[in-house]
């Protein structure tokens, strides 16, 4: 077993995940914890997660430095490695800020921690201090451009550090060095009698990952059968995306008719959604509860330009609408007591999730929701990643058509319009998203993206149209590629596609002067521009 101390990461849960791929069990814990945790668990091993702070701040998170004498593998990842330099004699300081890819270059690999590592390959950064000074006793295993300690080890003492993020889809090779690391642990793993790990995209299909995934289904199934009860009904928050298709599918295998969908049509949403949604239902033979809000939706988004405060209004309006569908049933005797929502693992870190963790945004349905509230929360997928969510769905049997569809933010369309939401801007927003989807169709693209879409920016430039002079928005085009949504790279379209797109945007969509192409990985930028 390892134990990882979460300093606020969002991808503490991720780590997670990778040690559970390579079959050790994981306990994720409080840095306040640790102490007790180790005399009581006695595990093999000790993962220190990033996290937004930093170590030179008054009431930074930390841990006990006792627990580097215990002779426990340590491997500090980012701020963990930042923390282990810092306690243990080493300098840090606000260095130079790296978010996203970097060439990393082993200038050692003497070291047990680097077998099977190519000379050099990408990682992904995120950080805005660095190591300047190492503690007495430890070397450079390798390097990037802009950190000369981004890998080094005490192997006396087997404590490690990486000042990237090996746990993320995009670190090339990182799953190697994990399981490097497990093997430093002397931990048996899933991969000891199989083909060496390759590379982190490249993950290996067992029988017993087949099964777990199978477990996990009955697990979930269990749960809600058991947090519902026998009596008691759930509606869901439906909204066609595969995150509450999913959910929904679990929860009625779980509770048969006693569950209720509701599609709430507030105007933001895609055209073609109410009837994918009705599709959906079809299969189950369960028809969806839809609920018209367009006008009051509108209304109350009225003069809103905070991307925070549109977003919790949105969430406050949903639970005031599922509680006015709670009442009607109550009064038919219809005991409705749970509120299903397709909540997965990126929603609920993005909003501070964890004790140390910084907000990055409030999504709708985790931080954008009213405090007190009528209806209890059922989110059977709030602990899994896109992809997990996407292999369930396979699992249950639901189509590509279902399962393999881009997804669509919770908000819709109100956080791709910066600023105010206006009927004008939103079926703005909605002729550029279709030409967008169009294009890239047309291309044979759109099947092998992970998220496209246009942004109304709310920035204002000139442009020349019949020769007259016209003062209009700026649209940017956003296309991402993705697996779990917690990194992202933009997409390589051929120039002639993004020509199209901007013509075609330029020319048929009102007021628009110009399109620009966003060209930002995930992190620094989040998948959303609002």
């Amino acid at each position: 077993m390892i134990i990882i101390v979460d300093f606020g990461s969002q991808t503490t849960h991720l780590i997670g995940r990778r040690i559970k791929e390579l079959g050790v069990e994981v306990r994720i814990i409080n840095p306040e914890e640790i102490l007790a945790k180790v005399k009581n668990d006695k595990p093999e091993g000790i993962i220190l997660s990033g996290g937004p702070s930093s170590v030179y701040e008054k009431n930074a998170p930390t841990i006990d430095p006792i627990i580097f004498t215990f002779g426990i593998p340590i491997l500090g990842i980012c701020y963990g490695l930042q923390l282990t330099a810092h306690l243990l004699g080493g300098r840090v300081v606000a260095g130079k800020k790296e978010y996203g890819p970097a060439e990393f270059r082993i200038q050692n690999s003497e070291f047990r921690i680097v077998d099977e590592l190519p000379q050099q390959f990408t990682v992904w950064m995120s950080h805005g201090d660095e190591v300047v000074r190492l503690p007495k006793g430890f070397k450079v295993i390798g390097s990037s451009d802009g950190v000369p300690f981004a890998f080094v080890e005490n192997s006396n003492k087997k404590i490690y550090g990486l000042q990237f993020h090996p746990e993320v889809e995009h670190t090339q090779h990182g799953l190697q060095m994990l399981k490097n690391f497990t093997e430093i642990c002397d931990l048996n793993n899933y991969f000891k009698h199989q083909n060496k790990v390759k590379d982190q995209k490249s993950k290996v299909k067992t029988t017993a990952q087949s099964l777990k995934l199978k477990n996990e289904i009955k697990e979930i199934k269990e749960k809600i059968k058991k947090t519902v009860g026998e009596k008691d009904y759930v509606i869901g928050a439906v909204s066609g995306g595969v995150d509450s298709t999913v959910a929904a599918i679990l929860t009625v295998k779980a509770v048969g008719k006693r569950f209720i969908p509701i599609f709430v049509n507030n105007g933001l949403m895609r055209d073609e959604t109410e009837e994918h949604l009705k599709k959906i239902f079809r299969k189950i033979k369960i028809k969806p509860i839809v609920i018209n809000a367009v006008g009051e939706m509108l209304k109350r988004l009225k003069g809103i330009t905070d991307p925070e405060q549109k977003r919790k209004i949105i969430g406050n309006f949903y639970i005031e609408i599922f509680e006015q569908e709670m009442k009607k049933f109550k009064a038919q005797k219809i005991p409705v007591r749970f509120l299903l929502q397709g909540t997965i693992y990126s929603d609920v870190i993005e909003s501070q999730g964890t004790k140390n963790a910084a907000k990055i945004k409030s999504h709708h349905n985790v931080g954008g929701l009213p405090s007190k509230m009528r209806l209890k929360l059922l989110e059977p997928l709030r602990h899994f990643y896109k992809d997990e969510v996407l292999e369930i769905g396979e699992k249950l049997g639901l189509p590509d058509e279902f399962v393999k569809r881009q997804p669509f933010p919770g908000p819709g369309y109100a956080i791709r319009i910066r600023g105010e939401v206006t009927t004008e801007r939103l079926l703005m927003e909605r002729q550029a998203d279709i030409i967008v989807l169009e294009e890239l169709k047309k291309a044979g693209i759109l099947k092998n993206v992970f998220l496209s879409f246009p942004v109304l920016t709310g920035a204002l430039s000139t442009a020349v149209k019949g020769d007259g002079r016209n003062f209009g928005e700026v649209v940017a085009i956003r296309v991402v590629e993705s697996k779990d949504i917690m990194t992202s790279v933009w997409t390589r379209l051929p120039y002639e596609v993004l020509q199209r797109m901007s013509s075609r945007i330029v020319n048929e969509v009102p007021n628009v002067s110009r399109v620009v192409y966003d060209i930002t990985t995930k992190p620094p930028a989040t998948m959303e521009w609002e």
